[in-house]
């Protein structure tokens, strides 16, 4: 009897060695799909929005987070001066700008 459970043992630990290698090759594949599906397209869109933010220039149209629509009519490092309405004028911080609706023409 013994040798049998010996071997039955033995038998167990083999199988348990190859479930570790496949839950390893499944974790694997998961980060994988995690990478792609959703970390690298995050990484891509938080880029364009950076370069969007750089290139933010005097004219542009613009909208914020909040929703304001207006022109850029000053700019700092973290601060944005956007013109509503005639004469009357609003500062918002860089990062909340959503997106530039139109470039300023150059001239």
């Amino acid at each position: 009897m013994t040798g049998l459970a010996y071997a039955m043992g033995s038998a167990g630990k083999g199988a348990q060695q190859g479930g570790e290698l496949h839950f390893i090759i499944l974790m694997v594949l998961i980060f994988g799909i995690f990478y792609f599906l959703l970390i690298r397209p995050q990484q891509k869109r938080q880029k364009q929005v950076r370069e969007m933010l750089d290139n933010l220039g005097h004219g542009d149209m613009v909208v914020t987070a909040g929703g304001l629509h207006g022109k850029v009519t000053a700019l700092t490092e973290t601060i944005a001066t956007l013109e509503i309405s005639e004469k009357v004028r609003v500062k918002v911080s860089r990062n909340h700008i959503a997106a530039v609706t139109q470039k300023a023409q150059k001239e």
